[in-house]
């Protein structure tokens, strides 16, 4: 056996030697003109880019012109399937306004634990304090998408899952102006229109675009629209310093159906509970930026965004159930009253990034260094009763159940120094220091009494990390890192929750570490792989539970810091193209890819040791078959995710909405597209089995229930450039 090993060990090396003998030469070229490299579209982000270091992290980047994918809904398992481990809450269609995303067993739930960024500044509602996507832009509108894993929260943020963050894209280089149009239809009265308009005149540019989509939904009761909108005026004010405004704009109108019991499920997944549901949630963020070089060696960059932003509701609330009748009484011969909720949104975040490089011995090394400043208030009124109508209005009688205001403020900075110790071999050090404020103020009435609210809450502590890179020959390369990450008491943790419930006035941040040893490489233009484990400790999960009370020996429920949990697994992706290995001058290719993830995330301490991490799927698994040409391209994708759990006390059954099995599916996407010159034909069909499934259960909205995805959906359409 020893032997065996050994033989296996030496002829791999030797292998690998082969294939990257000659990759050496091109590496410099992409490292200078993209900033990452790729294999079809698909593949990571170099050492230092943009006063960022990535040498040591984890890291993938998608080229989104590359795939086919169904765009015009942002279908995120064609688009952003092949990163490893990427668990996706399928549930746009049920009243959230985009699908949210996780790695490592973390909760996908509009991607709270990723930190969510479009051009490189933040885009959800909060930083820290109510740190939910509502808004992501138009697949069609972005270039690339950089993720970095848990090792990006000594330059980003804190955040357990790392930095999604969406690249959109810019007036054209070569011409003064360019319209892109892109009309969608699709199945369930679905209707997307994209139009992009890019222009350069002297020392300006512009890019923006606006889209409109509608559709009546794959369940009754969940029609909804969006207008979406993105302005960018960029001045090159010299070869050294350009700066630029940016406007994101989003308004949409969404009706939501409600959740379903497993019986109800299992009999029409597209059966809907609820027909007077409705949510709305316009998001506005406008950011300034300036970026200055003043030599090769030196990077200074600045970005300022003010986001505010607003999330309103009216449904039939949670109460009874998913099972729950929304009839007319036969009593008062009406329907019962809706609640309302109303959420206003605003946050500043300024940013300022400066990396150096440095002559250190014979080796030059990059120091990267910053600060992040940011300040969020956020209002919050609930529990209104409104109206007994059927349309979407938030009128109320009487008064709000709660009236809240919180704010939260942020100062970090941060620096990374690369250490280049040989050509071939990088230790990266980080630091961080957080300092975190949040306050909450005003009141909720519970049971006829009204509870007065003013808390506050301020800390600050330092984050920790190394990352070591190591490049073997060509562009392989050993990667490794560990970084502390944290996430922060929340909004609706400060929230009391009941009368006789109590928050514990110990309750701590949620802290813990993200570590990484992978290995990766591209081969020329037809091969590119990436694979690596990892472990990742969260402490001190936020929960609640029973106590009693010493005095009266009454029990009542608290909110605690409730157990620790431990992840642990291994993620990797490959793809060969084989028409590019057999003639690597080949002007078509044939290509298959894998991603496949295995997550072992467990509670190991407080009521719940031993059980799995709720929604965390232990297989994740994607694979794609793709054939291209110059004039045409199809992907055949295969997407499999194992089962997981509603809740940490793992209950296969619950009258509790939120608890229960989410089993193991297997879904089929098909997508091509046709290309004449300056246009191009798209089309495919998603969900080929018409597979019923859910990946979602929730115990309030949209639901309370489980949320089921999509159907079998076609759709088409066609691109024009000019």
């Amino acid at each position: 056996m020893k032997n065996t090993r050994q033989f296996l060990f030496f002829s791999i090396i030797l292998l690998s030697k082969t294939l990257f003998a000659q990759e050496k030469a091109t590496e410099l070229d992409e490292v200078l003109v993209k900033g990452y490299k790729t294999v079809n579209g698909v593949g990571h982000l170099v050492g230092t880019k943009n006063a960022v270091i990535y040498a040591g992290k984890k890291s993938e980047v998608v080229m989104t012109d590359s795939l086919d994918a169904n765009k015009a809904i942002n279908n995120t398992r064609q688009i952003l399937g092949r990163i490893p481990g990427l668990n996706i809450v399928e549930t746009e269609s049920s009243g959230f306004t985009a699908n949210g995303i996780a790695t490592r067993g973390l909760n996908p739930s509009q991607s709270v634990e990723m930190n969510t960024r479009q051009n490189g500044y933040n885009i959800s509602a909060d930083v820290y304090g109510y740190n939910e996507s509502y808004y992501l832009p138009p697949m069609e509108a972005v270039s690339r998408i950089e993720f970095v894993r848990g090792a990006a929260s000594l330059q980003f943020g804190s955040q357990f899952c790392g930095l999604v963050n969406y690249v959109l894209k810019e007036a054209p280089k070569d011409k003064p102006l360019e319209f892109t149009t892109a009309q969608t239809l699709g199945s369930f009265g679905m209707f997307n229109s994209f139009n992009a308009l890019g222009a350069n005149y002297k020392k300006f540019s512009f890019y923006g675009y606006v889209q409109y989509r509608n559709m009546d939904g794959y369940r009754p009761n969940s029609q909804q629209w969006q207008l979406s909108g993105f302005g960018k005026l960029n001045y090159q004010a010299s070869d050294k310093l350009n700066m630029g405004l940016e406007y994101s704009l989003l308004r949409n109108r969404l009706q939501m159906p409600g959740g379903l019991t497993d019986k109800m499920f299992d009999n029409d997944p597209r059966s809907s509970t609820r027909a007077r549901n409705w949510l709305k949630s316009p998001w506005n963020i406008v950011t300034a930026y300036a970026n200055y070089n003043p030599s090769k060696e030196s990077t200074l960059s600045v970005k300022t965004s003010f986001l505010f932003s607003n999330r309103s509701l009216v449904w039939r609330n949670e109460d009874g159930g998913p099972e729950a009748t929304d009839g007319i009484d036969p009593v008062t011969l009406d329907f019962v009253p809706r609640e309302v909720g109303i959420e206003n949104m605003h946050n500043t975040t300024t940013e300022v990034r400066f990396s150096q490089q440095y002559q250190l011995g014979k080796q030059k090394s990059t120091l990267a260094a910053g600060v992040r400043q940011s300040y969020g208030w956020f209002t919050r009124q609930g529990g209104g009763e409104g109206t007994t109508g059927s349309d979407f209005d938030l009128s109320i009688t009487g008064n709000w159940g709660y009236d809240l205001d919180f704010s939260t403020t942020n100062l970090a900075p941060f620096v990374e120094n690369m250490f280049k110790i040989t050509d071939a071999f990088s230790i990266t050090p980080g630091i961080r220091f957080e300092y975190l404020k949040n306050t909450i103020k005003g009141h909720k009435e519970v049971e006829g009494d009204i509870q007065k609210v003013d808390q506050l809450k301020a800390r600050s502590f330092v984050l920790l990390g190394t990352g070591l890179e190591y490049k073997v020959f060509g562009n392989a390369n050993l990667y490794a890192n560990i970084s502390q990450a944290y996430r922060p008491i929340d909004y609706s943790q400060l929230e009391p929750f009941g009368v006789t419930s109590k928050i514990d006035s110990n309750l701590k941040d949620s802290k813990g570490f993200n570590s990484d040893l992978g290995f990766r490489s591209t081969v020329k233009n037809y091969l590119n792989f990436d694979v690596s484990v990892f472990y990742l400790a969260y402490n001190d999960r936020i929960g609640v539970t029973l106590a009693t009370d010493e005095a009266t020996g009454d029990l009542y429920s608290l909110r605690k810091n409730i157990a620790n949990s431990v992840h642990k697994g291994v993620e990797c992706y490959a793809e060969f193209n084989l028409l590019k290995y057999l003639n690597q001058e080949s002007k078509s290719g044939l290509s298959l890819f894998n991603s496949y993830s295995y997550t072992d995330a467990r509670y190991v301490s407080g009521p719940f040791d031993g059980k799995r991490v709720e929604a965390a799927a232990r297989i994740i698994n994607r694979t794609g078959l793709i054939f291209s040409t110059e004039k045409f391209s199809t992907t055949f994708q295969v997407n499999h995710v194992g089962d997981a759990f509603g809740d940490a006390s793992n209950a296969r059954v619950s009258d509790d909405p939120v608890a229960g099995y989410i089993p193991a599916y297997t879904v089929l996407d098909w997508s091509a597209s046709a290309q004449l010159k300056n246009y191009s034909l798209k089309f495919g069909c998603n969900n080929l089995t018409d597979k019923a499934y859910f990946t979602r259960r929730t115990d309030e909205y949209p639901g309370p229930g489980i949320i089921p995805a999509v159907g079998r959906s076609f759709y088409a359409g066609f691109v024009a450039k000019f």
